[in-house]
């Protein structure tokens, strides 16, 4: 990514601006029909100059504007011919709001994973998920004065305020959307009613290989951050099914059991770091929970069985010395099937050297957390409204594939230019 930065701007531009598909933006932004005012803006400019922004880090609209007014050659790189006249503050705003009322920015994006799966770039095997935040210049909302309620009634209710009761219960619980029920109902959930249904904190699905940000969500800064994974995790089953992720590595924010039933729809296992819940200490298991023998030595995780789901653990090495070894009172082998509790035994086994081996993969997403907010402008939101800022966000991780897409392009040449020389 450096090297992309260190190229002449004119070139740098021409590399990133080549790996986007901008049809669906000019479709969201232009008229529908002949009538009216022509349109007297150069569109395919406007989406370049809001590119442009994100990768020269030029912090407001305002500044973007001078910046081409007095740039001549930033005008150019733009796509801005000498007769075109310079968008406003307004007409960015105007702009920006156009393509808030679309999903074109998705749509572009899931076209550049698509181009770089196709190109060789993306083969991961292994997804890393978390949450990340940012403080958006939003307007506080005035809070209304709630009436005091009137005490309740005491006693048992009859039978007809039971049943009113009951009745408004089930109308306060149809009135919920997606994310304000619980996680599990999100496995029966379409893709499109989990990604339009969204109520701000920014959730990204990252190949821990590739380190492209394969999927990304907008929510509230007080959605719990395990209801995003199964948006996330749906998008890549039905957006980007070309891909064989194996493993999902997620922190113990997400250890819910939904979460890893919608894994292991994705034919994948989860590599979930264990919340207990104020739960006690499981007898005969250690705090990975594997079983453990007479002495309390942990059994060691040896393999996984895919035809029965099953985990096989062996004696651990202490048994070569210990007097009960040959004692009927010692199992020599431990076979445990992972339906016996999804979120205690997945493959490989947890505390095992491959499982950390995995888990550790999941730095990938906090790297790429760091990256947008360093140095594509993710924390310098401007926008007061949930969509628009959305819009901004949408954008960064665009601007970001986009230059990861040109960089790999770039090597790729190179290497076949040294092979051949």
């Amino acid at each position: 990514m450096q090297d992309l930065y260190e190229m002449e701007p004119t070139k740098r531009f021409e590399a990133i601006f080549s790996t986007l598909h901008i049809e669906p933006l000019l479709f969201a932004v232009s008229k529908k029909n002949v009538y009216g005012a022509p349109a007297e803006l150069n569109y395919p400019a406007m989406i370049y100059a809001l590119v442009a922004r994100i990768v020269e880090r030029i912090p407001t609209i305002k500044d973007l504007v001078k910046r081409l007014r007095n740039d001549f050659m930033f005008h150019l790189d733009c796509g801005f011919l000498f007769s075109d006249r310079i968008p406003s503050e307004a007409s960015f705003s105007r702009f920006t709001q156009k393509l808030s009322e679309s999903n074109a920015l998705e749509n572009v994006q899931e076209t550049l994973l698509l181009q770089a799966i196709q190109e060789g770039f993306i083969h991961d095997d292994v997804v890393s998920i978390d949450a990340t935040h940012f403080e958006s210049r939003d307007r506080a909302t005035p809070q209304e004065k709630k009436p005091k309620p009137e005490p309740k009634k005491r006693g048992r209710k009859s039978k007809v305020e039971q049943e009113a009761f009951q009745k408004e219960k089930q109308e306060r619980e149809n009135q919920k959307t997606i994310y304000e029920k619980t996680i599990v109902d999100q496995l029966a959930a379409s893709l499109e009613t989990l990604r339009t249904d969204v109520p701000i904190q920014p959730h990204l699905a990252v190949g821990s290989k590739s380190q492209y940000i394969l999927q990304s969500l907008m929510s509230s800064a007080s959605l719990n951050d395990g209801k995003a994974a199964i948006p996330l995790l749906k998008g890549i089953q039905g957006r980007l099914s070309s891909l064989n992720i194996r493993y999902g590595t997620l922190d113990a924010g997400y250890d819910y059991e939904a979460i890893y039933k919608q894994l292991h729809n994705m034919k994948a296992k989860a590599i979930i770091a264990y919340n207990k819940r104020n739960e006690g200490e499981a007898l005969g298991f250690d705090e990975h929970f594997a079983p453990t023998c007479v002495r309390e030595h942990s059994y060691r995780y040896d393999s996984f069985d895919e035809k029965y789901q099953t985990l096989k653990y062996t004696q651990p090495f202490e048994c070569k010395t210990c007097p009960l070894a040959n004692d009927s009172l010692c199992q020599k082998v431990f076979k445990i099937k992972m339906e016996t509790d999804i979120r205690k035994y997945s493959a490989p086994g947890r505390g095992s050297e491959a499982w950390k081996k995995l888990y550790n993969q999941r730095t990938a997403v906090e790297r790429v957390n760091a990256y947008l907010k360093e140095f594509f402008q993710l924390k310098n939101v401007r926008y007061r409204t949930g969509k628009k800022a959305k819009v901004h966000f949408d954008l960064v991780t665009l601007v970001y594939n986009a230059s990861k897409l040109a960089v790999d392009r770039i090597n790729q040449q190179m290497n076949e230019m040294t092979q051949a020389a």
